[in-house]
């Protein structure tokens, strides 16, 4: 239950960050590959949900002297889920979110190899997010570069 209520947090306070409608967003130059707005609401929701189940499922498995990491893995993981969006939108710095989302993949990388020591299954759950890190740094990237 603690995790799904930490993973909410995260969904929420990513999504009150967000401002895709600011004339700032707006004048942004974007790649002509970046998805339609209403695409990130329908990947994000139920990568949130895996996050959740992979994350409090990798903590019940994980063996007692390995459960500390697993949930501090998480929870930094989390941490910089949610300051991508506060850094890109609130301090309109692409740049800087670029930095940010690169050391999100690497706490996506810890937090993958911790839960699939704890449990394959979480694991393998969370590679979906992971994949689309990877994606968002490479639009993170592009936007930062173009303007």
């Amino acid at each position: 239950m603690l995790t799904a209520v930490a993973v909410l947090a995260t969904a929420v306070v990513g999504n009150l960050a967000n401002d895709t409608d600011s004339a700032w967003y707006r004048e942004l130059a974007k790649p002509s590959w970046q998805p339609p707005g209403p695409t990130f609401a329908l990947v994000w929701t139920p990568l949130y949900v895996l996050i959740a189940y992979a994350g409090a499922r990798a903590i019940d498995r994980a063996r007692p002297d390995a459960r500390r990491g697993v949930i501090l893995a998480l929870a930094v993981n989390l941490v910089l889920n949610a300051g991508w969006s506060v850094v890109f939108f609130v301090f309109k710095s692409p740049e800087a979110a670029l930095v940010e989302i690169l050391l999100l993949n690497l706490a996506n990388a810890l937090l993958v190899h911790r839960a699939w020591r704890a449990d394959r299954t979480a694991g393998i759950l969370l590679l979906p997010y992971a994949a689309w890190v990877v994606f968002a740094t490479a639009l993170t990237g592009a936007i930062a570069w173009s303007n």
